[in-house]
């Protein structure tokens, strides 16, 4: 792509900020269980059956549900129409205008799709591998993700427009490995891997970097990394960066976040006292609430994982449990204080949940 064509394509991806949404003063605070459909089971550390992954204007919520893609509206699940019922997938992200964007599942496939309520199918993405189902979409309609042929990419009205380079700063054998995030200024988030041995002299060059492709059409940079594994998961409209540090299998997990101006290194606000480990999966674009799981080593599971949530620069706190003793997990959250996820109810089954009023009912463990 020409430089003015390269030029274009960013502009298109920038769509004006709105205003921060509030709370309703009057919700009542509450674990909303959403309609399900099929299997319900529930395996820690493995693809979840259930479960809300991102939030559309009004009720409209989206996600997944006995392993297909689906969205709802209110508490009523949908599912997304898929030529191969056979075929398992999630809707992972949605926009202000409703367009969705999800992955479906097959043998070493991870091909994105698009989807608007009401349609008759879904348009498949050309050269589309979502790495571990993460994507984003923007007000703008732009579709980030790892594409097939092995860079990021960006999609628009069911085309790919635009490659992800590598930063020019990141060393030999560095390669694009995810694609996490947009926002409506363009800022694109992901993450990027080295893996050189070193031919003189037979040393490993390895480890991960956040990678940012700025919306203004500066050159792509990697951001300074954690202490061990990079997870970065998603940014706000101010350009607020939250993941987490990851080290070992199934071990150790801390929340992480970048403030803006992004260029210097991150810090990690903690967990929960009453976990060992924790992520952080979402932020809100514009109210600066923030969401994960808390977590403890599987060999050392003195309690299941529990949702949780950030408000500001305050503790990281709790969101309630469905049922005592059952594991929760959160994944989205809105403006309008709204938190989705999943959450094991009373009879061991996992339910697509969403907590109103979530910085209403967050708390901590040692109160």
């Amino acid at each position: 792509m020409s430089a003015a064509g390269a030029a274009v394509v960013l502009a298109g991806l920038v769509t004006a900020a709105g205003p921060a949404v509030a709370a309703d003063a009057k919700c009542a605070p509450k674990i909303q269980v959403l309609g399900s459909i099929g299997d319900e089971s529930y395996v820690r550390d493995m693809g979840r059956s259930q479960g809300v992954h991102d939030f559309g204007a009004g009720d409209l919520a989206v996600g997944v549900s006995g392993y297909k893609p689906v969205y709802w509206t209110g508490t009523t699940v949908h599912q997304v129409p898929l030529t191969d019922p056979n075929v398992s997938g999630r809707v992972v992200a949605v926009n202000a205008h409703g367009l969705m964007v999800g992955v479906l599942h097959g043998f070493d496939v991870h091909t994105l799709f698009t989807y608007q309520a009401g349609a008759a199918a879904i348009t498949l993405l050309p050269d589309s591998y979502a790495y571990d189902d993460e994507a984003d979409v923007n007000d703008a309609g732009y579709v980030v993700a790892r594409s097939n042929s092995g860079p990021g990419a960006v999609w628009k009205d069911g085309q790919k427009v635009r490659e992800l380079p590598v930063p020019a700063d990141a060393g030999p054998g560095t390669r694009i490995t995810m694609v996490t995030g947009i926002n409506n200024h363009g800022d694109i988030l992901g993450m990027a891997t080295q893996d050189y041995e070193v031919p003189e002299t037979g040393a490993h060059l390895e480890g991960t970097h956040p990678v940012l492709w700025p919306g203004d059409g500066s050159a792509a940079r990697l951001l300074a990394p954690t202490m061990n594994e990079s997870y970065v998961q998603d940014l706000d409209e101010s350009g607020r960066i939250v993941g987490y540090d990851w080290s070992g299998p199934w071990h150790e997990y801390r929340t992480w976040v970048w403030e803006p101006p992004v260029g210097g290194p991150g810090t990690s606000p903690g967990g929960l006292s009453s976990h060992p480990y924790a992520t952080f999966e979402a932020i809100s674009p514009n109210t600066n609430v923030t969401v994960g799981t808390a977590k403890f080593h599987p060999d050392e599971m003195t309690l299941p994982d529990q949702a949780l949530l950030r408000a500001g620069s305050g503790p990281v706190k709790a969101l309630p449990r469905l049922a005592a003793g059952g594991a929760s997990m959160a994944d989205a959250v809105s403006d309008s204080d709204r938190v989705g996820g999943a959450a094991v109810n009373a009879k061991g089954k996992l339910k697509p949940v969403i907590w109103t009023c979530a910085t209403k009912q967050a708390y901590n463990p040692g109160s």
